[in-house]
């Protein structure tokens, strides 16, 4: 268990690496001068809204790991990969989607605006991310890298594959089997790819991006249950967002197909196997380890 000064080391990180993706984010919405003004509002309501910015952290953590400090380019990827998050909750949240009122504790695009810009909102979001990218690297094989891991993540072969499963998933029975696939597809490749982003970024070695790729996976896959579990167990106020939605649209999630124990004890298994994918790195790697288990403890 992290003792208090290493819990207060984690937050005080993690608060530094909110502020700077946000303080990325303002500069690269600042800087897209021919946004028409309804849009850019859209745009900025959606991405200032106070998510947790988990995978952005990532990206820098990951840098940091392997080049002992971040730098621009991992801070456009953080900023990219936080974007391309934003975009998927904004269509996620579309009435013909998941339908949801509520998001980060503010009414969702559709309802703050209404379901068409909401829609050119997540359109613009997705195409923005790649712009930064291919624009703003100073590399341009790294940019290629760049694109190609989070084009490959949140693609049809990843997070949208992983959407069109869950919703298919609906009012079935289910497997453990599908939910690894849902689950996998729909979250865990988008952790994965922050952290070869941001290992991609600090130069990191073959070796060192094969496991920073399996730690990113076994987090993302905890992530996702622990959000199952919070559906069940938490309130909307805690998280942002409207509980109990997964009950109520008869999702296939782990509470639903093992219980919440049996998820709870895979949980503790992920946050473990993404400590050992961590090895390689000795103590360098310890806010990382950190990060696995406040995935775990999370309350939103």
């Amino acid at each position: 268990m992290p003792s208090r000064t290493a819990n207060s080391d984690f937050d005080s990180s993690l608060s530094e690496k909110v502020r700077i993706v946000n303080v990325a984010l303002d500069r690269i919405l600042a800087e897209q001068a021919e946004i028409p003004a309804d849009l850019r509002k859209a745009l900025h309501y959606t991405l200032s809204s106070p998510g947790k910015r988990i995978r952005s952290a990532l990206v820098l953590w990951c840098c940091e790991l392997a080049a002992g400090r971040d730098n621009a380019n991992a801070r456009l990827a953080a900023a990219a990969i936080e974007i391309v998050h934003t975009y998927s909750l904004v269509h996620d949240d579309l009435p013909a989607m998941d339908d949801d009122d509520l998001r980060r504790g503010r009414p969702t695009c559709h309802k703050a605006f209404d379901e068409a810009t909401a829609i050119l909102t997540g359109d613009g979001l997705l195409t923005l991310a790649f712009e930064v990218l291919a624009a703003d690297v100073d590399d341009p094989a790294l940019a290629v890298g760049l694109i190609r891991e989070l084009a490959q993540a949140a693609g049809p072969a990843g997070m949208i594959a992983g959407q069109i499963a869950d919703l298919r998933a609906e009012h079935t029975a289910g497997t453990v089997e599908l939910l690894e696939y849902i689950h996998t597809n729909k979250t865990a490749k988008m952790f994965r790819c922050a952290a070869l982003m941001g290992a991609l970024c600090g130069g990191a070695t073959a070796e060192q991006l094969e496991a920073l790729a399996r730690y990113g996976l076994k987090i993302g896959l905890g992530f996702q249950i622990a959000d199952d579990i919070l559906d069940v167990s938490a309130s909307s106020e805690q998280l942002g967002k409207t509980a109990g939605k997964d009950v109520a649209a008869a999702k296939c999630t782990y509470p639903a197909i093992v219980g919440i124990e049996k998820a709870r004890e895979l949980e503790r298994t992920l946050a473990q196997e993404a400590a050992a994918a961590l090895e390689p790195f000795g103590d360098r790697a310890d806010i990382l380890r950190q990060l696995a288990v406040v995935l775990l403890d999370r309350n939103k």
